[in-house]
């Protein structure tokens, strides 16, 4: 059986796309290396929160894993009960409860991306839509990797602007 350029194109566009959602997810290229960046956050910023700033960084790195878990965790299984909006999303003290909890949630949260982006990678239809939804696993890659950037964007805003009135001290 040949292939048809055209099938050949199409196939070559899947595997960009695959390659692009993951990229995407993961981040790099132009942006900090996340697993660094995350774990290495410096760990008198992790529960500190600058006057008008709505949330800490550890606020934001809980709220980031446990909505990430609960995108990755519904695509698996769509009976999956998921917590209470809003307040289920979000950690219940604006500090890490002791010196581990951050990098236990760092890891949690990175381990989960790489789930997803090994999805992304996958040959699965990803537009197909997820057995007892509305929705695809495309979808669900596309909510995780916009609501992660939204957000890491804030937690690295939020440590530029931490450091810096730390050195203004």
């Amino acid at each position: 059986m040949t292939t048809s350029r055209a099938q050949s194109r199409h196939r070559r566009h899947g595997a960009e796309e695959r390659r692009v959602l993951a990229r995407m997810l993961e981040g790099g290229g132009a942006h900090a290396p996340l697993p660094q960046s995350l774990l290495a956050f410096p760990r008198a910023l992790r529960g500190a929160k600058p006057r008008g700033a709505p949330h800490t960084p550890w606020e934001l790195l809980e709220h980031l894993r446990l909505a990430q878990r609960d995108i990755l965790d519904f695509s698996r299984d769509p009976e999956h009960p998921s917590p209470p909006f809003p307040e289920g999303f979000w950690p219940p003290s604006a500090k890490p409860p002791d010196a581990r909890a951050w990098e236990k949630s760092a890891r949690a949260f990175l381990r989960d991306l790489r789930a997803l982006a090994a999805v992304a990678r996958t040959k699965r239809d990803l537009a197909a839509p997820i057995p007892g939804t509305t929705t695809s696993w495309l979808g669900q890659i596309c909510l995780a990797a916009s609501h992660n950037s939204y957000h890491l964007g804030q937690l690295f805003l939020l440590r530029r602007t931490l450091e810096a009135r730390r050195k203004k001290r």
